[in-house]
């Protein structure tokens, strides 16, 4: 099972070194993994997409908030959040494949940050499955380079965490 994780931590060296060595110290493979300033800038999220069963994963969570960093860790559930990744891909084009490209790269709401004569690069924000299907759309052309951020994730049902661990109140 696919599991996303955010973790809100004081915003010390060192912690992201911690936090990820009890994962792997446990066998989970980090598929995504992306950290920054809070609204706070002495709290970081991260915010981490694993692999696993709930109850391995329990045992990761309870371990986190034991560390003395952690401020807050939350697993978010089907439909109570909303996550993005921001994806750079660079493909190739010719110029009889260029129209066809733009297309494609338009369909999908991405945008092209850079043309040049052999090659476009492409950005795009959305949840996985726009970024998957971009992708699919982009193979054809010639996929040269692609840079992804990871997952982010927010709480969208007014429980979310302010970066002082506390929940939103919503007035």
């Amino acid at each position: 099972m696919r599991h996303i994780i955010s973790i809100l931590v004081e915003n010390k060296f060192g912690v992201l070194a911690r936090i990820s060595g009890l994962f792997s110290a446990r066998g989970f493979n980090i598929s995504s993994l992306a950290v920054g300033e809070t609204e706070d800038p002495k709290v970081s999220r991260m915010t981490i997409v694993v692999q696993g069963d709930d109850k391995t994963l329990e045992q990761i969570k309870k371990q986190s908030n034991k560390l003395i960093d952690v401020i807050k860790v939350v697993d978010y559930k089907e439909g109570d959040f909303l996550d993005r990744e921001l994806i750079l891909v660079k493909i190739s084009v010719a110029p009889k494949t260029r129209k066809e490209a733009i297309e494609a790269i338009e369909s999908v709401g991405a945008r092209i940050e850079s043309a040049g004569d052999k090659s476009l690069c492409v950005e795009a924000t959305g949840d996985q499955t726009k970024i998957k299907t971009l992708l699919e759309l982009l193979k054809p052309f010639g996929i040269l380079e692609v840079v992804r951020t990871g997952r982010i994730a927010m709480d969208i049902t007014g429980r979310g965490l302010k970066s002082d661990g506390k929940p939103e109140v919503n007035e």
